[in-house]
């Protein structure tokens, strides 16, 4: 019986996440319209029930009653799936993030994490890795040289930014000295990484933005040199899982940054499952904020501050931070 009891909570906390997930990507778009308009003088979504809440409901509406349209000349069968690949991979990525510690129910011990693995770390690595393939698939299935090129532009740009990314959780790892998320936050009960690991902290996110394609990262949209990317032929609902896709990329980044950095769900007085939300809303908040403030990079530029300036820099740190813990 223990173990139809696990399956059922199992069901639970994925249900429970999932439905959190696409509710806040949902009104995280409305919220970026908002603070956007809001940072270029402007209202923003207003129309649609009381101060625009419903906005997200009507664009979800309209995305799941459009035609779905195919272009005669794409690959059927690759166009479908890569808008699939690109949502999969980012839900699954929550499967390790911990939303607090073990509590009891009915004499139990419930972890409020899916799966504490001993390699999560290394799973979010995999799992982030294999996004790029829906964003290259979807630029080269659609059979347009302005997708193709997006395509191939996201993929240079995931490869590029994962290696600093990756080399930026190095020093955490040491510090933690563990793969696992729930031991990394666990690690963090004295104090909260980003104060020993400032440089670590700079990178990652730098490099989070860069793997999300968000402004000033956004090469493989570019809509005023590809229209809108890899994603220029896609209608529908299918255009809503790309969309869908880089929302919960911008929580798994939240959360990502707030386990390896502000010590995960730990927090005085509120509930640790509300401190976590927080630290994600924090982060997506500085992200849109940049969104609204910096410019885009042209593509060499993109490229170099990867190559000749975020990998050095993480490798110069990796040594640094074991040096100090050495001593």
């Amino acid at each position: 019986m223990d173990w139809i009891i696990g399956i059922i909570f199992l069901i639970i906390k994925l249900g429970l996440v999932l439905i959190g997930l696409l509710l806040v990507a949902a009104y995280l778009v409305l919220v970026e319209r908002k603070f956007l308009a809001r940072l270029q003088i402007r209202y923003g979504p207003n129309r649609a029930g009381k101060f625009g809440l419903l906005q997200p409901i009507a664009d979800a509406v309209k995305m799941m009653v459009k035609e779905d349209i195919v272009p005669a000349a794409a690959d059927r069968t690759i166009f479908l799936l890569a808008p699939a690949v690109v949502a999969f991979t980012a839900l699954l990525m929550f499967a390790v993030v911990p939303f607090g510690s073990d509590v009891m129910l009915g004499g139990r011990k419930i972890p409020l994490v899916i799966s504490d693995l001993n390699v999560g770390l290394l799973l979010v690595f995999a799992l982030s890795s294999l996004g790029v393939y829906g964003v290259a698939l979807g630029g080269w299935a659609s059979n347009s040289k302005y997708s193709l090129l997006g395509g191939i532009r996201g993929a240079a740009q995931m490869i590029s930014y994962e290696l600093s990314l990756g080399l930026s959780l190095v020093p955490i790892v040491m510090l933690a000295r563990s793969f696992s998320l729930v031991d990394i936050v666990n690690a963090q009960a004295d104090y909260p990484f980003i104060l020993v690991a400032p440089v670590s902290f700079l990178i990652f996110i730098i490099s989070a933005m860069a793997e999300s394609k968000r402004i000033p990262f956004d090469l493989p949209e570019a809509e005023n040199e590809l229209g809108a990317g890899y994603h220029t032929e896609y209608s529908g609902m299918r255009f809503g899982l790309f969309f869908l896709g880089e929302y919960v990329h911008m929580q798994v980044l939240g959360a990502l940054t707030a386990v390896f950095f502000l010590g995960g769900w730990r927090g005085p007085l509120l509930p640790p499952v509300v401190w976590l939300f927080l630290k994600i809303i924090l982060i997506a908040l500085v992200m849109i904020w940049i969104r609204g403030t910096l410019p885009r990079l042209r593509y060499d530029q993109l490229m170099a501050l990867g190559w000749k300036v975020l990998i050095p820099v993480s490798l110069i740190n990796i040594v640094v931070t074991g040096a100090i813990l050495l001593m």
